[in-house]
Order: structure tokens, then sequence, then C-alpha cells
């Protein structure tokens, strides 16, 4: 599979950072640092565009390690690029440690995952079919 990209930016294309990696790290694309306050939230632009095949999509997930150690996510984890989309690559990154925490240019952000989607037709009946753990939802199997 090939997957289109521009890159607007002084950065490196995205690639993986080992072997067997599912996601490939996208770099901010900004020309100053970056502070986002506790719980601030900001669009960050990658200078990246790509062109996926009509049934992928790319999605965007945080880092663990900045999740982890600053406190930093992606906001709508994970967002959404479809195959239909020509615009820039944009990250929603929120702070959600209790201390300011800088972004620097160049850093890297948040992960890409392509991955393969379907788009079922839907069929509305009037009832679905029985299984052992019918409606049970959250918390349904217990803490341990």
């Amino acid at each position: 599979m090939e997957l289109k990209i521009i890159n607007k930016s002084n950065n490196p294309l995205p690639r993986y950072e080992s072997e067997q990696a599912a996601g490939m790290d996208i770099r901010c694309n900004i020309q100053e640092a970056i502070t986002l306050q506790p719980m601030e939230r900001r669009l960050i632009p990658t200078g990246l565009f790509i062109e996926l095949p009509a049934g992928y999509e790319a999605q965007i997930r945080p880092r663990s390690g900045l999740a982890l150690k600053r406190g930093l996510t992606v906001l709508n984890t994970p967002g959404t690029i479809d195959a239909d989309y020509r615009g820039e690559v944009g990250v929603i990154l929120i702070n959600l440690s209790g201390e300011k925490q800088t972004i620097e240019p160049g850093e890297r952000i948040c992960q890409m995952v392509i991955a393969r989607h379907e788009q079922p037709e839907l069929v509305e009946v009037k009832e679905l079919s029985e299984t052992e753990r019918g409606a049970g939802g959250f918390g349904h199997s217990g803490r341990k």
C-alpha cells in the first residue's frame, strides 16, 4: 500500500520508530515553542497533507511517553482522518497535568496508525439475537 504525502514542514517524514511499530511518529510544525497551561488545549499544525486509499483511515493517537511523563495527550483520541480529506493534518493536544508543558519545534507529538475500515449497510430490525452477556455493559464482569 502507498500513502501519498506532502510535507510542508522542515521535519523529516513520519516514520516507524521500531521494526514492528503500529504507529508512525508525527512531529509538530511550529516556529516557536508553545506552552500549554494545565487543561489548555490547542490545535497543533504538522505541515503534513495525506492522500489515503479508499477504505482506509489514519488514526491520530497519543504518544504513551508524553501522556505518562508530561500529561500531554490527543483530545479526540483517536482522531480520524478520512480518505477524502486533503487538508493539513492537525493534532488537538491537551495538557492534563497540573503544570504548564512546553512543546518544542519539531517535537514528536503523536502517532499515526493507518487502518482499513468498512462502511456496512445498516439493516433496521425489531430485535437482536440473544447472547449470554446480553445487555451487560460497563463493569458487568466485576473487578477481578
